[in-house]
């Protein structure tokens, strides 16, 4: 049985019943925009379970049978929760073995989108994607929906016969002309890893046990967009051990998937804003597979501990990054997210959030998304690093790696980590380790004034350009040579407040920002085009909020469009175009944001 972990966010009572096992049997129905469903539930059950619960939310539940001669039972929904859903609690035997629960999913089901042709790269053929990450798997899935509980999967997928099914689990690589699929997940997973998308797709391989899906129009560039991906892994298996899932392929989503990528073991879902044409913002890349140790190998308990999921996932990527091209370059990426915290942690403690820049995150009566801030992802990654340096690399990477390998397919709290830490890193290398300086990372807020600071030589040339702009050198005489995306980033985030309408237009006009292919670029001086009311860039700001689904662009934009009155005006008419397109992750936070009610 699994030991009792408090989730707040579930209705499960795992020491009593708990999965280990789905079989899933369903059938995508694009014009009703459902999926009709069986799930059939392995269980291990206590001596004395009477019950198990499962989680739900929108789910018509037709039947639940028990056992595979499908004994009828008594089964209870509960009061419906904004966050959590209903609970399902299915009567049972100490015997049970297996659970049916015969259901059809709402059309308005979170975690799913369904995309008509016109919103597709190719604009021909309906697609269909979920994001169960936090707690959406049980808008399609019954089952306990906590980080906290693992199980394997079997599923058989029944699509339009002229589109293609692929799940986290084992592949195929082309359509067949039944259009019935079948998948099989050995590895144990949290449910929040379970994911399907159906689309007119196709496949190329990039290594032995790497490839990437996409539409026909966008799989050579996406092809090409990744082709280091394979050295990719071996860079990461060099650092803290061997890869656990058999295959890692990529699928490009339409660009209204809400993140910049979702970790779905042997799957990662990725957003087509990645794809620059110059493989210069694959560190999401980097990012996304570093989750097969950290998060899909060894998962946050809670989402409370959401930290150590991603805070373990942004070192990796920043070692995977070093090591394939070099110091100087994951100091870039350091540099940025580091320069990006600091404003963000500004930002939550002047509105009276600074509980929230704390690693351990109580988000009890709370939707778990609102701890996905760069506090869990670079406040985390800067705890690790400092730990990095206060002990050395050698060192920390022997713990690192068998911490992946030790705890492999299990759940961590973050108490946890902190015993395994003395344990394993500072006791076992005759080291003490400092208490308040560890509780002041995780429990308290912001940033601890002797945290380590990533600096970038290279940066510090990019501000020397500014530096001459602004004394007068004109924008087309900068020494801008062999620039990569990164310091174009760093020279528009550094554009001051104060620059004058002329200024803009001599930058935009000497470097093409407005026009930029690069999606990280563009919205940053998209953001800096409103604050000093460019109105050249409008169009494209318009543009780029209809057919960019990703929170990570969204968000900043929108916030920067309502400080003004005419603002509020232009972002609520975009939103009013752009609000079909967006996921629902994606539209729960702007409504709330611009006050919209659905």
């Amino acid at each position: 049985m699994v030991t009792e972990i408090n989730d707040p966010h579930s209705y499960a009572k795992p020491s009593e019943s708990v999965v280990k096992h789905l079989d899933w049997t369903a059938t995508v129905d694009f014009d009703s925009k459902t999926i009709t469903a069986k799930a059939t539930l392995t269980l291990e059950n206590a001596t004395d379970a009477k019950n198990v619960v499962l989680d739900t939310k929108m789910l018509n539940i037709e039947k639940v049978t028990l056992g595979e001669d499908e004994q009828p039972t008594t089964f209870i929904l509960g009061e419906y929760d904004q966050f959590l859903g209903k609970s399902l609690t299915v009567e049972i035997t100490p015997e049970t073995k297996y659970v049916n629960v015969y259901y059809t999913t709402s059309p308005e089901a979170e975690a799913v989108q369904w995309l008509s042709p016109i919103q597709t790269a190719d604009k021909e053929q309906p697609f269909l994607f979920t994001q169960s990450q936090a707690i959406l798997a049980r808008s399609w899935v019954p089952i306990q929906d906590s980080p906290g509980i693992r199980f394997t999967y079997n599923a058989t997928v029944t699509v339009p016969s002229n589109l293609l099914a692929l799940m986290s689990a084992e592949n195929p690589k082309e359509k067949n002309e039944t259009g019935t699929y079948h998948f099989k997940m050995e590895q144990p997973i949290p449910s929040y890893l379970l994911a399907l998308s159906v689309g007119d797709l196709e496949f190329r391989e990039l290594g032995p046990r790497t490839g990437v899906y996409a539409e026909p129009s966008v799989i050579e560039a996406a092809a090409y967009e990744f082709g280091d991906l394979e050295s990719m892994v071996g860079a990461a298996e060099s650092l803290y051990g061997p890869y656990q899932w058999g295959r890692y392929d990529l699928l490009v989503l339409p660009p209204s998937f809400p993140f910049g990528g979702m970790e779905n073991p042997r799957l990662t879902f990725a957003t087509p804003t990645i794809l620059a044409g110059d493989r210069s913002l694959t560190a999401l890349v980097a990012h996304e597979l570093a989750h097969s140790w950290s998060g899909n190998l060894v998962t946050n308990a809670t989402w409370d501990d959401f930290w150590l999921n991603e805070g373990f996932t942004v070192y990796f990527e920043q070692r995977i990054m070093e090591k394939m091209y070099g110091r100087d370059y994951s100091e870039m990426l350091a540099t940025l997210s580091y320069q990006g915290l600091k404003e963000e942690i500004a930002t939550m403690t002047a509105d009276g959030m600074a509980k929230d820049t704390e690693l351990k995150l109580s988000l009890k009566g709370r939707n778990p998304d609102d701890g996905m801030t760069s506090i869990a992802y670079d406040k985390g990654y800067l705890f690790l690093r400092s730990q990095e340096e206060l002990v050395g690399r050698e060192k920390f990477d022997a713990f690192l790696k068998d911490y992946f390998t030790s705890n492999a397919f299990t759940v961590m709290t973050t108490e946890g980590f902190i015993a395994q830490l003395d344990e394993k890193l500072y006791k076992k290398n005759g080291l003490v380790m400092d208490k308040d300086n560890i509780n002041a990372w995780i429990y308290g807020p912001g940033l601890p004034e002797n945290g380590p600071v990533p600096s970038s030589d290279k940066f510090a040339k990019v501000d020397d350009q500014w530096t001459a702009f602004v004394g007068g050198t004109p924008a087309d005489k900068l020494q801008t040579e062999g620039w990569s995306s990164h310091e174009w980033l760093h020279f528009v985030r550094s554009i001051p407040e104060d620059l004058s309408l002329e200024k803009m237009t001599e930058l935009d006009k000497a470097f093409g920002f407005t026009k930029s292919g690069n999606s990280e670029v563009l919205s940053a001086w998209l953001e800096k085009s409103i604050t000093h009311q460019y109105e050249p860039a409008y169009a494209k700001l318009e543009d780029f909020l209809v057919h960019t689904g990703r929170r990570k662009f969204l968000m900043p934009l929108y916030k920067e469009l309502i400080l003004t009155d005419a603002g509020k005006i232009r972002a609520n008419a975009i939103y009013k175009k752009a609000r079909p397109n967006y996921h629902f992750v994606a539209t729960s936070s702007i409504d709330a944001l611009l006050g919209v009610k659905q």
